[in-house]
């Protein structure tokens, strides 16, 4: 920190002397007669070459001698009187305007570097910055601590009671026979709909548990979306091991890639959360639950990875033209929020006069997810149930999305 500071004083400073030392100097004019001299010179050595070659006589070249010579003295004289040359420095008065000008730019520079820079930062190699993103990372809370404080469980509303009498006989069930691979996996489900999400990733595991080997790369997967539910969002190392051994069984599973990307930014390394989340939106499906959430949040990633990066539009989905996208990848953070919270709202209000796909009911739940605002997407999922209840495939697509929301029962 003083070490900057005195650095930056030295070369402000340097640079104020070099340019007022340039002001004041100005420029030496050579002295009158100076380069008549010269000419003169030239001309006697002419003289002499010509007389050589017989072209003039010796009379005439003694006459031009003579008065060339003349010559000479008449600007040796000029040169002696303005002793070597004019002084054309800036001096006095006329000093004052270009210093203030000097003064005026390194003052404007600092004062762009106290607005833009950051002061008292101090300086960030990439490998430091790496370095502290993993002492983050190994350092995070564990997922106890990041359960603690949480508000509790609430049933969601418009919960049949038939359905939460049928939880009970369920939870009893479990207790009587904890070996039962598939009513954990029942319960797990269950208690995830009703928003019990510490619940739902106990019986989790326990179904990992008892399968063993036999356990799916989705089987991890769910795990660590229920622990990370279970933490408001936060992604926790017991939440990573799990993703780990998910991403080992296939490397390709959406959700342990998805949720993978978010646990790399929330501990300072968007540049790898942002390769993986680039990857797998562009190679999933339109439908794929993790759709929504990734194209609400990867503008703003490619910004922190330093990446220029905006996703094509969805097919068949409303979306900003190239314009648009180039536009906003110069916004600030708050008007990138701004903008991507009117397309959604656009899509909003297609959906609600026109119509649409599964999923696009299902990318509008989830962005309205990753918005926080909970109760629209709510209502909405509400409004899908009718919209769908028909078609029991267009459902499940609505639904996936909905549970990653945490607004499906």
């Amino acid at each position: 920190m003083g070490w900057f500071w005195l650095t930056a004083g030295a070369l402000v400073l340097a640079s104020a002397v070099a340019l007022m030392r340039g002001l004041r100097r100005g420029r030496a004019a050579p002295a009158p007669g100076a380069q008549d001299m010269q000419v003169y010179r030239d001309q006697l050595a002419e003289i002499e070459r010509d007389m050589a070659r017989g072209v003039i006589a010796a009379e005439e070249a003694a006459r031009l001698r003579t008065e060339v010579s003349r010559r000479i003295l008449e600007a040796d004289r000029m040169v002696q009187a303005g002793a070597g040359g004019t002084d054309r420095s800036t001096t006095g008065p006329a000093l004052l305007l270009p210093a203030l000008l000097v003064i005026a730019v390194l003052a404007g520079g600092a004062a762009l570097y106290w607005r833009l820079g950051a002061p008292g930062y101090p300086d960030m190699p990439l490998a430091e910055r790496i370095a502290m993103a993993e002492t983050l990372r190994s350092t995070r809370p564990d997922q106890a601590k990041a359960e603690v404080g949480l508000p509790a469980a609430v049933p969601p509303e418009g919960v049949d009671a038939e359905f939460l009498a049928l939880m009970d006989k369920l939870r009893a069930a479990v207790r009587d026979r904890p070996g039962d691979v598939q009513g954990q996996r029942l319960l797990a489900q269950n208690e995830a709909r009703l928003g019990n999400f510490a619940a739902a990733h106990a019986a989790q595991a326990q179904v990992i548990a008892l399968s063993g080997a036999a356990a799916t790369a989705e089987d991890h997967a769910a795990l660590a979306e229920l622990l990370v539910f279970a933490a408001g969002g936060y992604v926790s190392p017991e939440a990573e091991a799990t993703l780990t051994e998910a991403l080992r069984r296939d490397p390709q599973n959406g959700t342990a890639r998805y949720y993978s990307g978010l646990m790399f930014a929330q501990t300072g390394r968007p540049d790898r959360a942002f390769r993986l989340w680039r990857d797998l939106l562009e190679s999933s499906p339109p439908d794929a639950p993790w759709v929504a959430a990734i194209r609400a949040q990867i503008g703003d990633l490619s910004v922190r990875a330093g990446v220029r990066y905006s996703p094509a539009p969805q097919p068949g989905l409303a979306g900003p033209s190239a314009a648009d996208m180039e536009a906003a990848a110069g916004m600030a953070t708050e008007d990138r929020a701004a903008m991507i919270e009117g397309m959604v709202a656009q899509l909003n209000d297609r959906l609600a006069t026109e119509g649409g796909t599964a999923a696009e009911w299902a990318q509008l739940i989830g962005a309205y997810g990753v918005l926080g605002q909970t109760e629209r997407a709510r209502e909405i999922w509400a409004e899908a149930q009718g919209r769908f209840a028909a078609r029991p495939e267009d459902l499940a697509v609505v639904r996936t999305a909905a549970e990653a929301a945490g607004v499906a029962p």
